[in-house]
């Protein structure tokens, strides 16, 4: 049998990438072919996998992302492929992981933070209605067999707007390491706040994200002004405006409060020292970071529109709160201040994520894998199966 992969850019430090990668080595050791179909070659773990580098030129992300489709669907369609599973929002794949949720779900809680020019601007981007009007095509597509969902969150999501048939959605979470993820004790909690410079009797609230107007970062700030002066905030993550933050910040007389820390390689000891994780974001599928401050037992403050939220809720594990609402996400940080609460909810957040292994999630996509490639197979096997292929 042989699997088709398809991610436009493929990173072997993604999230996405090493999840997928613990199920095709499963599948590779099941006599399983796999062709993964990208831009480019990485360096990856998995030496069994074929490359097939579709890279046609382009000038902008609308041209990059309509080009790829077209070549990556031509590609696919001249090979001898049993099942397509797609990273990216195009028409000819079996099963699309939907790991950035929806793009038009996006587009709405991003317009809510926007002025009345930003919201026109996005509007008239052509580049997002290429990848809702693919979105719409995509789920309507009667070649889709499956949709992978990293969270409740974006299944309810695809079945409301798309009306996908319920069979069809599978919610497989993203995977955590409990092990590598754990609860520091108090003497790693001490060395790593000497180690960033956070005083000891601090009250350490944490965020975790690349991408700052997305993950609520300005938020967080403004909620953190609410609270008593020794309370502190440290981001970490990649952003390409941290001066406009750090400015906020200051405006607001935060000034030795708000630590910015930016991408960081090991963000271990920044979970060691923290008391809670807050992570207002506007709109997230599943964020990792969230998962891993959960298994380090840290009691969560995040966001309707977080997959993390389910979590959060089913198992008491913190609070959620509108990205918008700086009033309650302050009022959630301050209970916070509870060590009690505080504890009881820490504990509370890494029995909820402990579930989510690796070998755990993985097995769920194996299990995914074979029923579909079994389907796939005994459908080409019928007399009149049909011989076309899914259109470019």
């Amino acid at each position: 049998m042989r699997l088709a992969i398809i991610r436009q850019r493929y990173s072997p430090f993604g999230g996405a990438e090493r999840f997928v990668e613990n199920a095709l080595e499963a599948l590779l050791e099941r006599d399983v072919a796999i062709t993964l179909y990208t831009r480019e070659w990485p360096q990856t773990k998995l030496a069994l996998i074929e490359p097939a580098i579709v890279d046609p030129f382009y000038l902008g992300g609308l041209w990059r992302d309509w080009g790829f489709q077209r070549g990556v669907c031509k590609a696919v369609a001249a090979a001898k492929l049993d099942l397509v599973q797609s990273h990216e929002r195009l028409l000819c794949c079996d099963i699309f992981r939907a790991g950035d949720g929806v793009h038009a779900a996006w587009i709405d809680e991003r317009q809510r933070a926007m002025s009345a020019l930003g919201r026109l601007g996005v509007r008239l981007n052509p580049h997002h209605h290429y990848l809702m009007g693919m979105e719409r095509r995509l789920f309507a597509s009667p070649w889709l067999s499956a949709v992978i969902c990293n969270s409740e969150m974006v299944r309810d999501e695809i079945r409301a707007r798309f009306g996908v048939a319920e069979d069809k959605l599978h919610v497989i979470y993203n995977a955590v390491d409990s092990e590598a993820f754990a609860p520091a004790d108090e003497g790693a909690r001490a060395s790593a706040r000497r180690a960033l410079k956070l005083p000891e009797d601090a009250r350490v609230y944490l965020t975790v994200g690349s991408g700052y107007v997305r993950k609520g970062v300005a938020s967080s700030i403004q909620a953190l002004a609410a609270l008593p002066a020794t309370s502190h905030l440290v981001v970490v993550g990649a952003e390409k405006r941290i001066g406009h933050y750090a400015a906020l910040a200051r405006s607001l007389g935060l000034r030795g409060r708000v630590h910015i820390a930016g991408a960081q390689l090991d963000v271990k000891p920044y979970y060691a020292a923290a008391d809670a994780f807050v992570l207002p974001s506007l709109y997230d599928p599943c964020p990792n970071a969230a998962l891993e401050a959960m298994a380090c037992g840290l009691p969560v403050v995040t966001s309707t529109k977080s997959g993390a939220a389910e979590l959060v809720r089913a198992h008491d594990a913190g609070f959620v709160a509108d990205a918008l609402d700086v009033d309650a996400i302050a009022a959630h940080l301050r209970a916070l201040d509870d060590a009690a609460l505080r504890d009881r909810m820490g504990q509370a957040a890494r029995r909820a994520v402990l579930p989510l292994s690796a070998s755990a999630m993985t097995l769920k996509l194996v299990l995914l894998y074979k029923a579909l490639l079994a389907a796939s197979v005994a459908h080409r096997r019928r007399p009149h199966a049909a011989t076309t292929a899914p259109p470019p």
